[in-house]
């Protein structure tokens, strides 16, 4: 039996991620209080019912104070000799703090209503299951589809897994550089389509102007010049324990230049196979908007 603890900071998508394991047949048990987990190891790994093969447990802040003997419990089943994954979900303050506002609800250790309060005492009590986590996957910039991807490929087809997750992002300056943006990098140098008619009203998803901007020795040494930079960082990013990383490519509007590239360091970095990818245009459509 496959068994996973499902935590993270409230707010980052653990209730989420146990309807996912739940939809790809996991046993899933939530809140349950921590004197009874290890019952809970005991009696499933001794079940002999063929539709529950696999196993989750949702823990988090809602334990209270019982959630410091969460640490005992652990030490206590691996030293029996069962096997368990933990899975912790985290995500930046300010994404945490915004949806919570979205959802109206209360944070469980805001007792003075203040959510970024809450935010570092739960950091605080979960930080050991953090350092003792298998998987940490940072929710700041996916989509639900997205976390459902990584949970299928780490839960479902066994497949390799990085707790960095890395986002791809292109952007126009106009509209301003993204906040969240760890690089960025200018692009307004390699030839604008802008100013070739045919190709003004399309973006770099067409192939006319993605062939266009790239049909260039520049753009193709500055592509791999990139994509060798970027394949040096990561790694180093990753050892010092960062988990989300974005890398945002802008030209002047967003729409040509910058989404040309940002394609092209995506299907690099995606041949890798050793990350969690995500391609986003911010901007792409914004011109067309604009001109209503």
């Amino acid at each position: 039996m496959r068994l996973v603890i499902v935590t993270g900071l409230s707010g980052a998508g653990k209730s989420t991620a146990l309807k996912m394991l739940e939809d790809a047949r996991y046993f899933c048990v939530d809140n349950l209080p921590i004197p009874l987990v290890g019952k809970f190891v005991s009696l499933m790994s001794g079940s002999q019912e063929e539709d529950v093969q696999n196993a989750a447990i949702g823990i988090d802040a809602r334990s209270g104070k019982a959630l410091e003997e969460l640490e005992v419990v652990l030490d206590k089943l691996k030293a029996e000799g069962h096997t368990f994954e933990i899975l912790f979900l985290d995500a930046e303050d300010k994404v945490l703090v915004k949806r919570y506002k979205e959802s109206r609800r209360s944070h469980p250790l805001a007792l003075n209503g203040r959510v970024d309060d809450g935010i570092r005492q739960e950091r605080r009590k979960t930080e050991f299951l953090r350092k003792r986590a298998d998987y940490i996957i940072d929710t700041t910039h996916l989509l639900t589809r997205e976390l459902k991807k990584e949970l299928n490929n780490i839960f479902v087809d066994n497949g390799k897994f990085s707790n960095m997750m890395i986002s791809v992002l292109s952007f126009g300056f106009k509209y301003g550089i993204p906040e969240d943006a760890d690089l960025v990098f200018d692009v307004r140098f390699l030839p604008n389509p802008y100013y070739v008619d045919e190709l003004r009203p399309l973006t770099g998803q067409d192939e006319g102007v993605f062939d266009y901007v790239m049909d260039n020795e520049i753009a193709r040494q500055f592509a791999a010049k990139l994509d060798d930079m970027v394949k040096f960082l990561i790694p180093n990013y990753a050892k010092e324990g960062k988990t989300s990383l974005v890398i945002a490519i802008g030209c002047t509007g967003g729409k040509h230049r910058s989404v040309t590239l940002a394609r092209v360091l995506y299907d690099r970095l995606i041949e890798t196979k050793e990350y969690g990818i995500r391609l986003e245009h911010r901007d792409i459509g914004k011109d067309a908007l604009l001109k209503k």
